[in-house]
């Protein structure tokens, strides 16, 4: 316990943005509860380990992490040990045998348990919880998530995912699409924005699906309205778009709204037309080419970022090629990629003609090395422009780190200034004085 008789909790979250923010969410109910939130497991008398387990090295990521944080059993303070989030949910009961480091395993639709897990042995919940994902209600208007102090903060604004790609396991561990209502999202933006933050970024598993689940259905474009309104001169950025939900009226207001950052994150995770029917994509190359000329048609300066798979099953040398011709064609400002990553509950899994893990580990560096030339080539247009930084860290005195409105936080590179008299949360024009990769380097207009 601290000086003042509370007890300390220490959280480890892994895994993507919508996982941090059921992390934040949970802390916020400890805390609400008494809870010390602290940073060091070493001293917590409760660890909670926040797991993913999208592909088999975020399993087994999460695995090694709680093995670690179990050691402190021993070497530390900690009382009890829950893991929750997606590695339960998606190994279920088995996983009670597998950890008995663990004493309590929460699903993702159990978030909402997180203050009784934390009490001593409570004989009403099973050692592996896990009900019902669909189930799952938005947390309450009132809820303070506890965070960092930050900048730029997250905003989930839908669960789950009512989609059927064969690659994808998160319908499963997440259940179908339940969008967010628009009153309790404006309610934490607000909330948010009192706090100091200056970038919401909006994130869901098909952000550009937001609203389609509602009755009537409703549309992301308003949401994108509405926030707009309420964190005027702060930025709203949106990740995990969708190439079959993204539309005209999202385009629009993207590009007109001046808050909204012209960022169009759209994983397309293949293009070829074979490659992605057997993913279970309905869409095709072509349709994806015109989707990206029509947004840069439409929005001058919008910033393209991309997520693909190489190596998936059936996937020949051919249809590499013509992922890397498309690849070149578009230009994309940011792309990631994965090694395609299987397992037997993956209905992927079932189809034939699997590549080679070398095969596949050679694709993706050509890959990479393609688009870092063209990561570099397209940051060389900033040379000497003047964007609009928010300056995020100070990592030595006159050094400052930051992002411009094309690049999104933790996935793409940075903006390094040299200056004085700045402060972290600013918001200050910068002109770009040196281009690298993927990071840029500028000095204060």
């Amino acid at each position: 316990m601290t000086a003042t008789g509370r007890r300390t909790v220490y959280l480890l979250s892994l895994g993507c943005a919508r996982n941090q923010v059921d992390s934040e969410t949970m802390l916020g109910r400890l805390a609400a509860e008494g809870w010390a939130v602290i940073q060091d497991p070493a001293a917590a008398e409760a660890i909670v380990v926040n797991t993913c387990s999208f592909i088999e090295d975020a399993a087994n990521e999460s695995i090694d992490a709680i093995l670690e944080m179990a050691a402190f059993k021993d070497s530390g303070r900690c009382r009890r040990l829950i893991v929750t989030g997606c590695l339960p949910e998606r190994y279920r009961e088995d996983i009670t045998t597998a950890l008995p480091e663990v004493d309590q395993f929460l699903g993702t639709g159990a978030f909402d348990r997180i203050v009784a897990a934390l009490g001593d042995n409570d004989p009403g919940l099973p050692a592996c919880l896990l009900p019902n994902p669909d189930a799952i209600a938005p947390a309450p208007a009132d809820l303070m998530r506890w965070r960092t102090p930050a900048p730029s903060a997250y905003l989930k604004i839908a669960e789950g995912c009512s989609r059927h790609c064969t690659y994808c396991i998160i319908p499963r561990l997440r259940g179908r699409q339940k969008s967010v209502a628009p009153d309790l999202l404006e309610a934490e933006a607000r909330r948010l924005l009192a706090g100091g933050v200056r970038e919401l970024v909006l994130v869901a598993q098909d952000t550009t699906a937001y609203g389609t689940d509602f009755l009537p259905p409703g549309h992301l474009a308003d949401l994108l309205e509405r926030l707009a309104v309420a964190a005027s001169g702060a930025w709203l950025r949106l990740l995990y778009g969708h190439p079959e939900s993204i539309d005209e009226r999202i385009i629009d207001a993207m590009g007109r709204l001046a808050d909204v950052c012209p960022y169009f994150d759209i994983p397309i995770q293949h293009a070829s037309d074979t490659v992605l029917r057997r993913m279970g994509r309905g869409h095709g190359g072509r349709g994806l080419r015109d989707l990206f000329a029509r947004i840069r048609r439409q929005v001058p300066g919008a910033s393209l970022r991309t997520t693909v798979i190489v190596g998936f099953p059936g996937e020949t040398e051919a249809d590499f090629e013509t992922l890397l011709e498309f690849v070149d064609a578009v230009g994309f400002d940011h792309l990631g990629a994965f090694v395609y990553s299987d397992h037997e509950d993956l209905a992927s899994h079932r189809l034939c003609d699997h590549v080679p893990a070398a095969a596949a580990r050679k694709r993706y560096q050509r890959l990479m090395a393609l688009q870092q030339k063209i990561s570099a080539a397209r940051n060389r247009r900033h040379l000497d422009r003047i964007y609009p930084v928010l300056i995020e860290s100070a990592p030595e005195p006159g050094l400052f780190e930051g992002r411009t409105m094309f690049q999104a936080p933790e996935v793409d590179g940075v903006t390094y200034v040299r200056g004085r008299g700045l402060a972290v949360g600013q918001i200050c024009p910068v002109v770009i004085r040196d281009t690298l990769e993927y990071d840029l380097m500028g000095e204060p207009a």
